[in-house]
C-alpha cells in the first residue's frame, strides 16, 4: 500500500506536520510527502495544451508527482487554514491537476485509472471555518481519482493549543489511519463519500 500526502504547511516543524507525522506513523506500507512549500513546481501557467495533448507542459517537479499520484492507494492533503481556504503552497502545487482536468473533460480519457481513498488534514488559528477548504480539497482529491474520502480531521484553535496536544485531532488521526489502512486489508476502494 501507497499513501501520497500532500503538506501545505511551509512550517517543518507546525502544526500541519505534526499531525502528518502522527498519520504517517499510523500507516500501513509506504508513505511520500510532498512538502508543497519547498518543491520545485510552479503553478499552472493556463497554456491550454492540455486541453490536446496528454501531460503538461511545464518541466518541472510535478512530473514526479503524476507518477506517484497514480501509483497512490491513498491520497492526503493536508494545509493550514489560511482565510477560510488551503494553503497558497499547496494550491500553487494543485492547480497542476488542470491537466487531469483537460484529459477528462476536453480529451475524454480518465487521467488517473486507479480509484483511491483520501483524507483531509486541516490546522487552523481559531477565526476562519474549515468547511470550504474541504470543500476545496474534496475537488481536488476527486481529479486524483479518489472515490472515498474520510471526514477532515481539523484542529482549530492552534493559536492557544499545539495541534499534537489537540487529542480530538489526534484520535481523529487514529480513525483515519484505520480507514485508509482497510485498503491493504480489503483491497481497492468502493465508491463512497464524494
Amino acid at each position: 500500500m501507497k499513501t501520497l500526502i500532500f503538506n501545505g504547511s511551509p512550517r517543518k516543524n507546525g502544526d500541519t506536520a505534526a499531525l502528518v507525522r502522527i498519520l504517517a506513523a499510523n500507516l500501513k506500507g509506504e508513505v511520500e510527502v510532498v512538502e508543497t512549500a519547498t518543491a520545485n513546481i510552479r503553478p499552472c501557467r493556463d497554456c491550454r495544451r492540455c486541453k490536446t495533448e496528454p501531460g503538461c507542459a511545464v518541466r518541472d517537479g510535478m512530473r514526479n508527482v503524476y507518477a506517484s499520484i497514480e501509483a497512490a492507494d491513498n491520497i492526503v492533503i493536508a494545509s493550514p487554514i489560511w482565510f477560510s481556504e488551503l494553503s497558497a503552497p499547496l494550491l500553487t502545487v494543485l492547480s497542476r491537476l488542470q491537466a487531469y482536468y483537460c484529459a477528462r473533460f476536453f480529451r475524454k480519457v480518465e487521467p488517473v485509472k486507479k480509484p483511491k481513498r483520501g483524507a483531509v488534514i486541516l490546522v487552523g488559528g481559531g477565526d476562519g471555518s474549515s468547511e470550504r477548504a474541504f470543500e476545496t480539497a474534496k475537488v481536488l482529491l476527486h481529479q486524483m481519482n479518489v472515490v472515498d474520502i474520510f471526514p477532515p480531521v481539523v484542529s482549530h484553535n492552534t493559536n492557544t493549543q499545539p495541534a499534537e496536544k489537540d487529542m480530538a485531532a489526534v484520535s481523529g488521526l487514529g480513525v483515519a489511519a484505520a480507514f485508509l489502512n482497510a485498503f491493504a486489508d480489503f483491497g481497492e476502494p468502493e465508491e463512497g463519500t464524494k
